[in-house]
């Protein structure tokens, strides 16, 4: 089983809103928070800062870290370890850049409409009002087809 490294971020504006991005996978679609592999030779850190920037134009700073995740994928035969960081904006703008072509939207929205979304969002991510104040956690996720 091949071992995946997988950074994503999870952002909030002034609002309290949060950033996510639409994922395209054929015919279907689905919504998630920033994030990809990460490259062979790339820290955790530069991974999810450059598939931030990637997946929605913005720049960011990383502020800390919201989980480490895992899970197995039986059907990509894959092991992965998901490190959700959270992070600030200090530049660009909503903008796709991204060189997979996977992200079809990207969208601020507020915390009714992200669990509207990703139904599990609150769950998975164990938010609570204070967001960026959550403590981080581990968890095993699981196997997924």
């Amino acid at each position: 089983m091949k071992r995946v490294n997988v950074a994503s971020v999870l952002i909030h504006d002034e609002q309290g809103r949060i950033l996510v991005v639409q994922n395209g996978q054929g015919t279907s679609s689905y919504w998630s928070l920033p994030g990809g592999e990460v490259e062979e030779g790339e820290t955790l850190e530069q991974g999810a800062i450059r598939e931030a920037k990637e997946e929605t134009g913005y720049d960011i700073a990383i502020t800390g870290l919201n989980s480490l995740r895992e899970m197995y994928f039986t059907a990509r035969e894959s092991h992965a370890l998901i490190i959700t960081f959270t992070a600030i904006i200090i530049g660009g703008s909503i903008q796709l850049q991204d060189p997979d072509q996977d992200i079809v939207d990207v969208r601020w929205v507020d915390v009714h409409t992200a669990k509207e979304l990703m139904p599990d969002f609150i769950e998975r991510f164990r938010l609570n009002t204070d967001h960026d104040k959550s403590l981080a956690f581990y968890a095993f996720e699981g196997v997924k087809p």
